[in-house]
């Protein structure tokens, strides 16, 4: 079955938020995260006839390819600024002639 990607998201990040601010130990509370994240389920409903599924909570209507592409774009990293200067590091120590060919 299913989950939907949007329900699911939203409720880690309900977990996420509880969990860093209630606890400090960082492996303890990764381990219990982990098996928290494991037990969210919103399962989806098909729709037979459009083979698109329906979430009962959200009202989300999708292909199982749109639903994937939902589910990546969710979990996507963010591009943070230290991610940019590592970037730039990269890009300053490459030789001259690396430089060029890009």
């Amino acid at each position: 079955m299913v989950n939907c990607p949007e329900c699911t998201a939203r409720e880690k990040k309900k977990i996420q938020q509880k969990y860093e601010d209630d606890t400090l130990e960082e492996e303890r509370n990764r381990d219990e995260l982990n098996k928290l994240f494991e037990t969210i389920e919103f399962p989806m409903k098909m729709d037979t006839r459009t083979k698109h599924f329906v979430c009962p909570k959200c009202g989300l209507y999708a292909t199982r390819e749109q639903v994937g592409d939902i589910r990546a774009r969710l979990n996507q990293k963010e591009y943070t600024k230290a991610d940019r200067q590592y970037d730039y590091q990269e890009w300053w120590q490459k030789s001259k002639k690396e430089k060029q060919r890009l």
